[in-house]
């Protein structure tokens, strides 16, 4: 109940503050999945529209929940304006944390646990989206996020625009490098829009980006021209073998 009450009021704080960015849709009040995305591809499908080519960047985290360090979490928290006692409040309640792994019927040693957005909490996501809030300073290309799930566009008529979302990646390396935490490069695609695009190769720390040629967006299918044609017939698919189980 005491943990609910302190989201309550850090809450009202940063929204009263307007804290958290604008562009965060991730467990934030009257934005979601959909606002995220009509947002995102609004602007993208206006580029699109002025004949101008896009370049999509899809960008996440590895274990992103598991691996904010609570040292750098606490100062971000105070660096916010709370009061000092309800700094302390939180910081109480995320040290002196310890785990263990068990197997069958043996048990390892119990270690201090340093890291990690408790999970299950109420708390936690927002202590997150405080965590990642300076995230996109630097940034010059469009930029929407959900929680760690990122997206960055920008338009590229020529190699100066490339070398400015180029820049963008490298900034939001330095700052996963910064505040350790890093990217799952594996799953960070390029979607390359227009049919003019100069199909650009971007590196993320020392990894080349793959290119992807249909992404899945927060669930919603999205390919090279911005058709969603291939959600629909997904959608349709998954209705049916519903309805069969049904009959």
């Amino acid at each position: 109940m005491f943990e609910g009450l302190l989201r309550n009021y850090i809450q009202d704080y940063v929204t009263v503050n307007n804290i958290i960015s604008d562009n965060q849709h991730g467990f934030t009040k009257d934005r979601s999945c959909q606002t995220n995305l009509i947002c995102f591809y609004e602007e993208v499908s206006s580029s699109l529209d002025r004949g101008a080519a896009v370049d999509v960047v899809f960008l996440g985290f590895a274990k992103a929940f598991d691996t904010v360090p609570y040292r750098h979490l606490i100062g971000k928290v105070r660096s916010i304006g709370l009061e000092s006692i309800v700094c302390n409040w939180i910081e109480n309640w995320l040290k002196n944390r310890v785990q263990r792994v068990v197997v069958d019927d043996s048990y390892s040693e119990w270690s201090q646990v340093i890291s990690g957005d408790p999970k299950g909490s109420v708390l936690g996501p927002l202590l997150f989206n405080l965590f990642i809030n300076d995230f996109e300073d630097g940034i010059n290309s469009t930029i929407s996020i959900f929680a760690d799930y990122t997206k960055l566009c920008s338009t590229v008529q020529s190699m100066e625009d490339v070398h400015i979302l180029q820049a963008d990646l490298n900034t939001l390396s330095d700052w996963a490098s910064t505040w350790q935490m890093r990217f799952n490069v594996d799953k960070c695609k390029v979607l390359h829009l227009g049919s003019n695009n100069l199909r650009a190769s971007y590196v993320l720390g020392d990894v080349t980006l793959g290119e992807s040629l249909i992404e899945k967006d927060l669930g919603v299918l999205v390919d090279g021209r911005l058709n969603y044609s291939i959600q629909c017939q997904s959608a349709d698919s998954k209705a049916t073998r519903i309805l069969s189980c049904i009959n």
